[in-house]
């Protein structure tokens, strides 16, 4: 959520928006639900946009830039990353599983996908630890069976 806000609330000042500090951590802050930093970011940047420069398009295509950015950087580089972390799975594991989640179960999806797989990571690990503490992982498969 940090590392969103200050991705937007810069890209926002670069651009020129006067309220972009402000717009950025708040952006930033409502990350805390995927997608509802964006849309409430792009859509307040927008408002303060159309009343700083009118309708002149290059400002208001800068926002979208920044917004877009954001989203990418967000997407590919910081959910993987410190995500994948914490819950210990391989950032294409992460949007894997955020693919999967939000294509199967929507919004919901997002939501629940990170945790989801990293139960299931949990479990498969254990398995696989109770597997080679038992009886059948050292044993010689008999040819004649």
């Amino acid at each position: 959520m940090l590392a969103l806000g200050v991705i937007y609330a810069s890209g926002l000042m670069l651009v020129g928006l006067e309220l972009g500090l402000l717009i950025g951590l708040l952006a930033g802050l409502a990350a805390i639900v995927p997608y509802m930093g964006f849309i409430i970011g792009i859509g307040a940047a927008m408002v303060a946009g159309l009343f700083q420069f009118g309708v002149d398009p290059y400002p208001l295509l800068g926002i979208v830039a920044v917004f877009m950015v954001g989203q990418a950087l967000e997407g590919m580089v910081l959910t993987p990353l410190l995500v994948g972390d914490r819950i210990g799975l391989h950032p294409v594991a992460v949007i894997f599983a955020i693919l999967a989640g939000g294509e199967l179960f929507g919004f919901t999806g997002v939501l629940l996908a990170l945790p989801a797989a990293a139960v299931i990571m949990v479990l498969l690990r254990h398995m696989h630890d109770f597997y080679k503490k038992s009886d059948m992982y050292g044993e010689e498969i008999d040819p004649h069976l």
